[in-house]
């Protein structure tokens, strides 16, 4: 699943793509995604139509970033929540500048348009599918555009696509209302950290990835933080020191901005909206580093499972 950093270049690359432009047109293959956001979700004709009606004739206004969710904002002040799980994948296509209007609109809707486009761009999961033709079988969601098209593609179907036709309806819900600050949130200070560290008895690392604390670390930078902050992933929370938990807290913020910088880690599968992937798995530490020795001291990094999630570090550097 990507991690805030991979999410915030690609709400940076889509809001250079598509904000401005007016939905002319959508088509809601998949009704599961746009139904709900719970593991298990039954597909609703009721919210399927919903989305469609509410969303076409409406303008991007902007795209906004919340832990790993992107949060679309349209005119009149309705809103799709967006979040990718573990393989989603947005496309954006814009369209040729001399193709005829009408054959763009009845090939995007219709079929395959593998030859009404220029360069595909993607962020998000990539599918080889999606680099050759557009749509295809993992598309489930399509925005057809002023301008060109956004397509939303997920191999497994873990994402979804929520419709709120105004502000309040969308804030009614609630939605992040157990998510902690953002890293790099001014209200993200020490004295908060540590607070906050203190009412936990579970294993750091999970701490860091359930999203109550501090929003937007998975366990790539789970494993990063504790490295550079040198503490053992399976201490508990609330026995860091204060000045471990600044440690950690100056950590996390240096480590965000620079995974932002450089593009986010793409490790495995994820990639931006030019469809590169990001620069920061190059700066990594001990992430997928099991059994080579550790850039600081030479010891062999040790691997040990926390919620059911690989965890590297060093036995010697991390208390």
């Amino acid at each position: 699943m990507p991690e805030l950093p991979e999410v915030e270049n690609l709400r940076l690359g889509l809001n250079k793509a598509i904000v401005g432009q007016k939905i002319k047109q959508v088509k809601v293959l998949k009704p599961k995604l746009v139904s709900g956001k719970g593991t298990v979700r039954t597909a609703s004709s009721k919210k399927k139509s919903e989305f469609e009606r509410g969303v076409t004739g409406e303008i991007f206004t902007g795209i906004e970033r919340r832990a790993k969710n992107l949060i679309f904002k349209l005119s009149h002040e309705k809103t799709i929540l967006a979040h990718l799980k573990m393989s989603g994948q947005f496309a954006y296509l814009p369209r040729l500048a001399r193709q005829d209007l009408a054959s763009y609109g009845k090939k995007i809707i219709g079929g395959p348009a593998r030859n009404a486009y220029s360069i595909a761009v993607a962020g998000g999961h990539p599918i080889e599918l999606s680099e050759k033709q557009l749509p295809n079988k993992h598309t489930h969601v399509i925005f057809e555009l002023e301008h060109g098209a956004l397509y939303y593609n997920d191999t497994r179907m873990f994402g979804y696509l929520l419709y709120y036709p105004d502000t309040k309806t969308f804030e009614a819900e609630n939605h992040f209302g157990l998510h902690g600050l953002e890293p790099l949130s001014k209200e993200f200070t020490v004295k908060y950290f540590f607070d906050a560290l203190k009412n936990k008895s579970g294993k750091i690392k999970a701490v860091l990835m359930d999203q109550k604390i501090v929003t937007g670390l998975g366990n790539i930078y789970a494993d990063e933080t504790l490295f550079e902050a040198r503490i053992r992933p399976d201490r508990s929370a609330a026995s860091l020191s204060l000045r471990e938990a600044a440690r950690l807290h100056q950590a996390i913020i240096r480590i965000m901005r620079r995974a932002i910088k450089v593009g986010g880690s793409s490790v495995a599968t994820y990639r931006l909206l030019d469809n590169t992937r990001g620069n920061y798995a190059r700066e990594h530490k001990v992430y997928g580093k099991h059994g080579q020795r550790c850039p600081r001291c030479k010891t062999l990094l040790q691997k040990i499972i926390i919620q059911n999630r690989t965890t590297i570090f060093c036995p010697k550097c991390q208390k």
